[in-house]
């Protein structure tokens, strides 16, 4: 698969183009389909709680993103450990299956 924007070579599960950071047809299929988005921790894709990529999959945007937007706002400020913190203990846990959910049962990571 190929980025529309920019013509990068794309994996077939990628939602966000990697050079651009344009929406794949994965990621607009995923995205505004679900019918109700609840903010959580995302388990399947955390590095450390899930906390950045639950709330960049309720915001619909990158990981990355978000990630280094939180990191930013914790060394500039020092809220940002803070509100990760509040945030970790707060938001309910995924426990996994919203990221499965529209996947043919071939595909579906474990």
């Amino acid at each position: 698969m190929y980025c529309t924007q920019c013509g990068v070579e794309l994996r077939d599960d990628d939602r966000f183009c990697s050079r651009c950071g344009d929406r794949t047809a994965v990621g607009a299929a995923v995205g505004p389909a679900s019918p109700t988005k609840t903010l959580s921790l995302d388990k399947r894709n955390k590095k450390i709680a899930g906390v950045c990529a639950g709330f960049a999959r309720y915001l619909d945007v990158d990981v990355v993103l978000v990630r280094v937007l939180w990191l930013a706002v914790a060394l500039c400020t020092g809220v940002g450990f803070l509100a990760y913190l509040a945030a970790w203990i707060i938001m309910p846990a995924d426990r996994g299956l919203e990221a499965r959910v529209g996947l043919a049962p071939d595909v579906q990571r474990v």
